[in-house]
């Protein structure tokens, strides 16, 4: 990870409250704003990481549910074959 974009997302992140932490669903505009202003970013920049840690979140919902194999079966056909 660069280390620019790890600044960044260090600064958003010390920009929310210890609840918008805990429950990031809570950010509508004017948080979203608010964090923005504080961490020196532009929005667009908070809703990608906010959409980047939804990802993660379902990944790892995934691999509870049903481990690798399945998730390897959802990628089936996107991966190249290795003969």
């Amino acid at each position: 990870m660069d280390n620019r974009v790890f600044i960044k997302t260090t600064a958003i992140i010390r920009s929310m409250t210890k609840q918008e932490r805990t429950k990031p669903e809570i950010l509508k505009a004017s948080r979203k704003r608010r964090i923005a202003a504080g961490a020196g970013v532009s929005v667009q920049e908070v809703n990608r990481l906010l959409a980047q840690f939804e990802q993660a979140r379902k990944m790892m919902k995934m691999m509870n549910k049903g481990g690798m194999s399945k998730m390897m079966r959802g990628l089936k056909g996107m991966l190249p074959r290795l003969h």
